[in-house]
């Protein structure tokens, strides 16, 4: 299973294991780190997370639908994602991301 490492807004790091397949947001969710309200329906930015720069070139480009919604969030920086548009696989093993204050 791949790991993943969470640092909160405090600057504590959470590492976790977690099943491929499973999006940033849903393993956040899981252990009460953000809130997901639209439970990854791209209809809100609650599970907006800042992906480590070593990282951010893992992922595939946020589309159009979730740049709109990370102008909704606070805190944004240019490796800002939403966490239910991040599905973690064997590839992103080791993924950092920082949960905005």
């Amino acid at each position: 299973m791949p790991r993943m490492t969470f640092i909160t807004a405090e600057g504590e790091r959470l590492e976790i294991e977690a099943e491929s397949g499973r999006s940033v947001m849903e393993i956040a969710r899981q252990h009460d780190l953000v809130e997901g309200a639209c439970e990854g329906s791209l209809a809100c930015a609650t599970c907006h997370v800042i992906v480590a720069d070593e990282h951010i070139g893992r992922l595939a480009s946020a589309t159009a639908e979730e740049e709109d919604m990370l102008d909704l969030a606070v805190g944004v920086r240019p490796t800002s994602r939403l966490g239910c548009q991040i599905v973690l696989t064997e590839e992103l093993d080791g993924l950092t991301v920082r949960l905005p204050a």
